[in-house]
């Protein structure tokens, strides 16, 4: 079934898009960035690199973190993350929706696995062009 993806791109601050919506929620669930990136299969570094970007994308942090130590360290969503998760899924139901029988049109008119004339080839497709698209003179 083809889905839709949204990202959207933050007034000269970045970008937010499923990815990152999904860590957010992670780290509200398991008030940990590590967590959060295990979860989704990336390092803590990476993940802590995403939240780090995100909280500089607002005037406001979306995510707050206490330091380790003997009782352990954590991270929590702060409103505002919370607001930007909702929104953002929002944003992702309403153009679902306003997209649904776009969508399944498009599904209807897909392929079905069975190779065609003019599909590209992982060879050609690694080099940029089709099956059916001819060589380029070399010089």
């Amino acid at each position: 079934m083809a889905r839709l993806t949204i990202r959207i791109d933050l007034t000269g601050r970045g970008a937010i898009g499923p990815g990152k919506v999904k860590l957010l929620e992670l780290v509200g669930e398991s008030g940990s960035i590590s967590a959060a990136g295990r979860a989704m299969g990336m390092s803590y570094r990476r993940a802590w690199t995403l939240i780090d970007g995100l909280n500089r994308s607002f005037k406001l942090p979306v995510v707050t973190t206490k330091p380790g130590g003997a009782r352990g360290g954590g991270a929590a969503l702060t409103d505002l993350g919370h607001d930007v998760i909702a929104r953002y899924r929002a944003v992702e139901r309403a153009a679902a929706k306003a997209g649904a029988l776009d969508l399944a049109a498009l599904d209807a008119a897909r392929a079905n696995g069975s190779p065609r004339r003019g599909r590209s080839t992982a060879r050609g497709a690694a080099r940029g062009r089709t099956s059916s698209m001819p060589r380029r003179d070399r010089r």
